[in-house]
């Protein structure tokens, strides 16, 4: 995060990131839904992998979000552009 965005500018990143999350588990909700479905059992393991692999990214997007929101809040308290 920049020390010079403003409460919009934050507010509006931590928006794009919970986009971004909610995406996310949406797609590791169709790799697990696709992991039970099939006789291939590498391509069901791939799925859970790749399920695995959007779950984490979802989370690490949850935690952007969460920073850009708290720099958000911080800066409507302060004001000050920093």
């Amino acid at each position: 995060m920049s020390d010079d965005k403003n409460t919009v500018q934050n507010l509006a990143d931590a928006a794009k990131a919970k986009i971004n999350e909610g995406a996310d588990r949406l797609r590791a909700a169709g790799h697990d839904l696709a992991s039970n479905v099939g006789d291939d059992h590498a391509n069901n393991a791939a799925d859970k992998l790749q399920a695995t692999e959007d779950r984490a990214k979802a989370e690490l997007h949850n935690r952007e979000a969460q920073a850009h929101y708290n720099e958000g809040q911080r800066e409507a308290r302060d004001g000050d552009g920093h």
